[in-house]
């Protein structure tokens, strides 16, 4: 018997959180801007942090490929032919974010399975170490861009038409010039078969305050929130005069849109005390730098809506209100709204013998965790929705994410591995629903 053909047990072998360790510092040095990190899709932070993961994987001794949309695969090989599983996350960032949204996923994965390789142990399947493309919509104004490329989801208008943000690369030209292939995205080529993957788990840092406030390490994921988005609204009223023209006569944009918000605001504390999942926000408020001025009323400001929710109900609902407030609004304050396109993603509800076995790992390990919703969109949501086996594990952060300051302890990251580990070594037999 050989030294990679050692039969895997439960008790697994240690995940190598050294490697891991080495590879956050590496990342943090390589892509930080001086006030976090800036990895973004289809760039060069990016491209340094898949490169970093492909010398890793090789010098491992792991398969490695990419596919279309330059997701990267670093795959052992298991005892069986059967389904694999799959470890997947994304490697970008947002501007000036945090170093582990993300990457905490795709390097556990790589700390389980370099575990094995060092122990000498075969899991049962293969287990494939996906790190995933594009996740951000930061950038392109498209959710999962890699995972749906994977999956043969992409489709031509989002290539040719979706403009990157900053430097205004179309989406296409970018994939193409990381080394992937637009002609096989257009012919929905999928690189990934549903069918031939019998478990995916995306571990990620929580990205709300829960699991620190509630002083747990882990978080075991029973579904993602869907949503709905404006990324390009506008309300158009009339500049004026601020001391010369009085209420009555005036059409101010800010105000319009003041009153959007606090309407929406009540919406949303109305439905939360009917016990209804919601968040409504609007991130981005602002009147044009160069025509907009003190002395003004504003005649025109840009903003932004992100509606999610767990229930495809409930963001069918609040898409007619927002759409009924708006028109209320104009009515009342003789100015015009144009929320512009729409984009969104559908909820998806992780499988319960996923949720279970998580359970089961986390208990056997004497590791308390907290079995709840997620909040923000993730890749596991696309897998999920074609059917797959999928769960998220989530890892105790503090700060928040989606900033510089977001923190996780190496301890807790080392939690999950080892729970990742168990799953790997002794996957649940699951049929999707």
């Amino acid at each position: 018997m050989s030294a990679r053909a050692v039969p895997a047990g439960r008790a697994g072998a240690a995940p190598d959180i050294a490697l891991a360790e080495r590879l956050f510092a590496e990342l943090a040095h390589r892509t930080g801007t001086g006030r976090g990190v800036t990895r973004a899709s289809y760039g060069l932070g990016e491209q340094i942090a898949h490169d970093m993961l492909r010398r890793e994987a090789r010098a491992l001794g792991l398969t490695v490929a990419t596919d279309a949309a330059c997701n990267l695969y670093a795959t052992l090989p298991g005892a069986s032919d059967a389904p694999g599983v799959v470890i997947g996350s994304h490697l970008d960032s947002v501007p000036m974010g945090g170093n582990y949204d993300g990457a905490a996923g795709v390097l556990m994965g790589l700390g389980v399975v370099a575990g094995f390789v060092r122990a000498g142990i075969v899991p049962p399947r293969d287990v494939t170490v996906m790190a995933i493309r594009a996740e951000e919509s930061t950038w392109f104004g498209s959710s999962y861009i890699g995972s749906r490329g994977a999956l043969g989801l992409l489709r031509a208008d989002e290539l040719d038409g979706v403009l990157r943000h900053g430097d205004r690369v179309a989406l296409g030209q970018a994939i193409d010039a990381a080394g992937g292939d637009t002609a096989a995205l257009r012919r929905g080529e999928a690189h990934l078969d549903p069918a031939r993957i019998g478990l995916f788990v995306e571990p990620h840092i929580e990205q709300g305050p829960v699991l620190l406030a509630k002083g747990l390490p882990l978080g075991i994921v029973t579904g993602i929130r869907g949503s709905f988005r404006h990324r390009h609204a506008s309300c158009t009223g009339a500049y004026a005069h601020s001391g010369a023209t009085p209420r009555a006569g005036r059409q101010d944009a800010v105000r319009a849109v003041a009153t959007l918000i606090v309407e929406m605001d009540a919406l949303w504390q109305a439905r939360a005390d009917a016990g209804c999942d919601l968040t409504v926000t609007f991130g981005q408020v602002s009147t044009d730098p160069d025509e907009a001025a003190f002395s003004k009323v504003a005649g025109r400001v840009g903003f932004t809506v992100d509606v999610r929710s767990a229930s495809p109900d409930t963001l069918a609902e609040v898409a007619a209100e927002l759409e009924a407030r708006v028109a209320a609004i104009a009515a009342a304050q003789d100015v015009s709204f144009d929320l512009g396109p729409r984009t969104g993603s559908t909820p998806a509800a992780m499988l319960p013998g996923v949720v279970a076995a998580m359970e089961r790992a986390a208990h056997d390990l004497g590791l308390p965790a907290r079995t709840m919703p997620c909040g923000a969109g993730h890749d596991a949501a696309v897998f999920a929705g074609l059917g797959v086996p999928t769960g998220m594990l989530f890892l105790r952060n503090a700060h928040g994410s989606h900033n510089p300051d977001e923190h996780m302890d190496m301890a807790d990251f080392a939690a999950g591995a080892a729970v990742l580990s168990r799953l790997c070594l002794d996957p649940p037999a699951l049929a999707a629903p």
